[in-house]
Protein backbone atom coordinates (compact mmCIF):
# COMPACT_ATOMS: atom_id res chain seq x y z
CA UNK A 1 0.00 0.00 0.00
CA UNK A 2 1.95 3.56 -0.87
CA UNK A 3 -0.91 6.37 0.38
CA UNK A 4 1.02 9.93 -1.00
CA UNK A 5 -0.06 12.99 0.51
CA UNK A 6 1.03 16.38 -0.63
CA UNK A 7 0.78 19.21 2.42
CA UNK A 8 0.64 22.61 0.61
CA UNK A 9 -0.79 24.53 3.42
CA UNK A 10 -0.61 28.17 4.26
CA UNK A 11 -1.86 27.70 7.26
CA UNK A 12 1.76 28.27 8.99
CA UNK A 13 3.09 30.03 6.02
CA UNK A 14 6.67 31.06 8.55
CA UNK A 15 9.12 32.89 6.13
CA UNK A 16 12.75 31.51 7.85
CA UNK A 17 14.90 28.44 6.06
CA UNK A 18 16.78 25.45 7.32
CA UNK A 19 19.31 23.23 5.94
CA UNK A 20 18.81 19.65 4.21
CA UNK A 21 20.26 17.04 5.91
CA UNK A 22 19.27 13.72 7.91
CA UNK A 23 21.41 14.01 11.32
CA UNK A 24 20.32 13.71 14.34
CA UNK A 25 20.48 17.08 15.80
CA UNK A 26 18.23 18.64 12.38
CA UNK A 27 14.58 20.16 12.42
CA UNK A 28 13.97 17.02 10.87
CA UNK A 29 14.50 14.83 14.01
CA UNK A 30 12.83 17.28 16.38
CA UNK A 31 9.55 16.93 14.34
CA UNK A 32 9.92 13.35 15.05
CA UNK A 33 10.02 13.66 18.54
CA UNK A 34 7.05 15.96 18.00
CA UNK A 35 4.96 13.62 16.01
CA UNK A 36 5.70 11.26 18.64
CA UNK A 37 4.52 13.59 20.90
CA UNK A 38 1.07 13.85 18.94
CA UNK A 39 0.73 9.91 18.56
CA UNK A 40 1.28 8.94 21.94
CA UNK A 41 -0.58 11.80 23.63
CA UNK A 42 -3.23 13.31 21.59
CA UNK A 43 -5.24 14.38 24.26
CA UNK A 44 -2.10 16.65 25.74
CA UNK A 45 -1.30 17.78 21.57
CA UNK A 46 -4.89 19.07 21.44
CA UNK A 47 -4.00 21.70 23.87
CA UNK A 48 -1.12 23.02 21.88
CA UNK A 49 -4.10 23.67 18.95
CA UNK A 50 -6.02 25.40 21.21
CA UNK A 51 -3.57 27.68 22.49
CA UNK A 52 -2.76 28.39 18.60
CA UNK A 53 -5.85 29.20 18.28
CA UNK A 54 -6.02 32.41 20.50
CA UNK A 55 -3.73 33.96 17.88
CA UNK A 56 -6.35 33.86 15.28
CA UNK A 57 -8.19 36.77 14.05
CA UNK A 58 -10.82 35.83 11.58
CA UNK A 59 -9.25 33.46 8.64
CA UNK A 60 -5.84 34.75 9.81
CA UNK A 61 -3.23 34.26 13.15
CA UNK A 62 -0.60 36.36 13.98
CA UNK A 63 3.04 34.93 14.69
CA UNK A 64 4.65 35.00 17.86
CA UNK A 65 6.24 38.84 17.52
CA UNK A 66 4.82 39.77 14.46
CA UNK A 67 2.25 42.00 12.78
CA UNK A 68 1.62 39.91 10.38
CA UNK A 69 -1.12 38.09 9.60
CA UNK A 70 -1.03 34.91 7.67
CA UNK A 71 -4.43 33.56 6.23
CA UNK A 72 -5.80 30.36 6.26
CA UNK A 73 -8.18 28.61 4.49
CA UNK A 74 -10.61 27.58 6.85
CA UNK A 75 -9.55 29.27 9.92
CA UNK A 76 -10.99 28.06 12.84
CA UNK A 77 -13.30 25.68 12.27
CA UNK A 78 -10.34 23.33 10.77
CA UNK A 79 -8.34 23.53 14.66
CA UNK A 80 -11.88 22.97 16.59
CA UNK A 81 -12.13 19.64 14.40
CA UNK A 82 -8.91 18.85 14.48
CA UNK A 83 -9.36 19.28 18.25
CA UNK A 84 -12.25 16.79 18.22
CA UNK A 85 -10.31 14.35 16.38
CA UNK A 86 -7.30 14.46 19.15
CA UNK A 87 -9.81 13.92 21.83
CA UNK A 88 -10.90 10.58 20.43
CA UNK A 89 -7.96 9.49 18.92
CA UNK A 90 -6.06 6.28 20.68
CA UNK A 91 -2.28 6.36 21.67
CA UNK A 92 0.01 4.63 18.95
CA UNK A 93 3.54 3.39 19.91
CA UNK A 94 6.18 6.05 18.48
CA UNK A 95 7.99 6.14 15.27
CA UNK A 96 11.08 4.99 15.14
CA UNK A 97 13.75 6.92 13.35
CA UNK A 98 14.80 5.15 9.39
CA UNK A 99 18.21 6.88 8.44
CA UNK A 100 17.67 5.41 5.11
CA UNK A 101 14.10 6.95 4.69
CA UNK A 102 15.87 10.32 5.86
CA UNK A 103 18.44 9.84 3.04
CA UNK A 104 15.16 9.39 0.71
CA UNK A 105 13.39 12.42 2.23
CA UNK A 106 16.56 14.79 2.02
CA UNK A 107 16.91 13.57 -2.22
CA UNK A 108 13.25 15.08 -2.69
CA UNK A 109 14.49 18.16 -0.16
CA UNK A 110 17.61 19.13 -2.40
CA UNK A 111 15.77 18.55 -6.19
CA UNK A 112 12.63 21.30 -4.57
CA UNK A 113 14.83 23.43 -2.95
CA UNK A 114 16.88 24.01 -6.33
CA UNK A 115 13.66 24.03 -8.81
CA UNK A 116 11.47 25.47 -6.30
CA UNK A 117 8.79 22.97 -7.20
CA UNK A 118 6.35 21.20 -5.16
CA UNK A 119 4.48 17.97 -4.60
CA UNK A 120 5.62 14.25 -4.74
CA UNK A 121 6.24 13.52 -9.08
CA UNK A 122 4.40 10.63 -10.24
CA UNK A 123 4.03 7.63 -7.06
CA UNK A 124 7.18 5.56 -9.17
CA UNK A 125 9.22 8.16 -8.92
CA UNK A 126 8.82 8.54 -4.66
CA UNK A 127 8.58 4.95 -4.41
CA UNK A 128 12.25 4.32 -6.95
CA UNK A 129 13.76 7.70 -4.37
CA UNK A 130 12.52 5.70 -1.15
CA UNK A 131 13.57 1.95 -3.25
CA UNK A 132 17.51 3.37 -3.45
CA UNK A 133 18.11 3.31 -0.08
CA UNK A 134 16.65 0.08 1.50
CA UNK A 135 13.39 -2.26 1.05
CA UNK A 136 10.38 -1.34 2.86
CA UNK A 137 7.41 -3.26 3.88
CA UNK A 138 3.96 -3.43 4.49
CA UNK A 139 3.09 0.63 3.86
CA UNK A 140 4.54 3.44 2.63
CA UNK A 141 3.64 7.00 2.35
CA UNK A 142 4.75 10.59 2.62
CA UNK A 143 3.93 13.92 3.82
CA UNK A 144 5.35 17.27 2.76
CA UNK A 145 5.11 20.52 4.60
CA UNK A 146 5.74 23.81 3.26
CA UNK A 147 6.47 27.20 5.05
CA UNK A 148 6.56 26.00 9.11
CA UNK A 149 10.37 26.40 10.62
CA UNK A 150 9.58 24.61 13.75
CA UNK A 151 8.98 21.20 14.82
CA UNK A 152 5.24 22.08 16.46
CA UNK A 153 4.07 24.43 13.77
CA UNK A 154 5.17 21.55 10.73
CA UNK A 155 3.42 18.69 13.32
CA UNK A 156 0.10 21.01 14.01
CA UNK A 157 -0.14 21.98 10.87
CA UNK A 158 -0.11 18.52 9.11
CA UNK A 159 -2.12 17.34 11.92
CA UNK A 160 -5.03 20.15 11.55
CA UNK A 161 -4.58 20.34 7.66
CA UNK A 162 -6.06 23.10 6.70
CA UNK A 163 -7.78 22.69 3.26
CA UNK A 164 -7.28 19.73 2.63
CA UNK A 165 -10.65 17.60 2.75
CA UNK A 166 -9.58 14.15 3.51
CA UNK A 167 -7.03 15.03 6.50
CA UNK A 168 -4.84 12.76 4.55
CA UNK A 169 -1.77 14.35 6.35
CA UNK A 170 -3.39 13.72 9.68
CA UNK A 171 -4.33 10.03 8.81
CA UNK A 172 -0.48 9.25 7.93
CA UNK A 173 0.74 11.06 11.81
CA UNK A 174 -1.90 8.67 13.36
CA UNK A 175 -1.92 5.32 10.74
CA UNK A 176 -0.96 3.05 12.99
CA UNK A 177 0.37 0.71 9.93
CA UNK A 178 3.57 2.93 10.35
CA UNK A 179 6.34 1.76 12.59
CA UNK A 180 9.61 4.02 10.90
CA UNK A 181 9.69 7.64 9.61
CA UNK A 182 12.72 9.35 8.04
CA UNK A 183 12.67 13.24 7.90
CA UNK A 184 14.30 15.70 6.43
CA UNK A 185 14.15 19.83 6.15
CA UNK A 186 15.94 22.65 4.11
CA UNK A 187 15.59 25.63 2.20
CA UNK A 188 12.63 26.53 -0.41
CA UNK A 189 12.63 29.38 -2.74
CA UNK A 190 9.13 29.91 -2.73
CA UNK A 191 7.64 28.56 0.27
CA UNK A 192 11.33 28.94 2.26
CA UNK A 193 11.01 25.81 4.01
CA UNK A 194 10.76 22.39 3.20
CA UNK A 195 10.06 19.13 5.55
CA UNK A 196 9.32 16.15 4.19
CA UNK A 197 8.42 13.11 6.09
CA UNK A 198 8.82 9.35 4.12
CA UNK A 199 6.84 6.89 6.62
CA UNK A 200 6.81 2.98 5.89
CA UNK A 201 5.80 -0.22 7.64
CA UNK A 202 9.08 -1.11 8.50
CA UNK A 203 12.13 -0.38 6.53
CA UNK A 204 15.57 -1.67 6.21
CA UNK A 205 17.98 0.63 4.75
CA UNK A 206 20.97 -0.63 2.67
Amino acid sequence: MIRKILALSCLMLVLTAGTACAEPDDLGQRVLAETNAARQNPQRYAQYIREFKKSFIGKGYRLPGSLNVVMTSEGKPALDEAVQFLSRQRPLPALSWSPGLARAAADLVREQGGSGETGHGERSDMKKRIDKYGSWRSSLGENISYGPDTARQVVMGLIIDDGVADRGHRKNIFDRSYTTVGIACGPHPLYRTICVMDLAGGFQSR
